[in-house]
């Protein structure tokens, strides 16, 4: 897990980070490997901010849209016109937006998520930096885990009969999308 000291360092650099952005509402992208600590690390700086938090898991790829074409897409999996359709109009909203999470035990659209109204905003989880949704951030941040610590994470986590399934299809394809997008080499902060 993230320890107390690393996620302070990471929100006191963040702060400083956005002193410099110009805008009503700032908007943060926090995208990165899986068990990085993206969600541990976007809650903690929204309770310091009081930002409205928008959550990638929200946009998991319905299965009617999972063809083999879309899948073989860098970031295809995530359900990106979704994100588009009821996101991206509302992030600079100061009174603030809803959007529809995707339910992925019932594996079906579910409940209404309210992003309260405020001046800072946080997308968090892996393809939050997908380029299908342009430059809508102002700060890109990519959270990184060494390979050995991030299966230590998965297992604790999610447990045991879980890593086999991140190790052959999640991990995969989320490094199929951070090659192909240089989603690193592009954020303005590496935690």
């Amino acid at each position: 897990m993230i320890s107390d000291s690393e996620l302070q360092s990471g929100i006191e650099r963040v702060l400083k980070a956005l002193e410099s952005v110009q805008k009503d509402v700032k908007v943060i992208a926090i995208d990165g490997r899986c068990a990085a600590g993206k969600t541990t690390f976007a809650k903690a700086l929204a309770r310091v901010t009081g930002a409205g938090l928008i959550h990638m898991d929200d946009f998991f790829l319905p299965g009617e849209l999972k063809t083999d074409a879309r899948l073989k897409e860098p970031g295809g999996n995530i359900h990106y016109e979704r994100f588009i359709a009821e996101v991206l109009p509302g992030l600079r909203n100061v009174a603030g937006f809803e959007y529809t999470r995707y339910d992925c035990e019932k594996m079906e659209l579910g409940a209404i998520r309210r992003v309260p109204a405020g001046l800072l905003r946080i997308v968090e989880g892996a393809y939050s930096c997908h380029p299908k949704f342009g430059n809508y951030m102002d700060l890109k941040i990519f959270c990184d885990v060494k390979q050995l610590e991030q299966r230590i994470r998965i297992k604790q986590r999610d447990g045991e009969n879980s890593l086999p399934i991140f190790l052959d299809k999640w991990i995969p394809r989320e490094e199929r999308y951070f090659a192909a997008n240089k989603t690193k080499d592009r954020a303005d902060i590496i935690l």
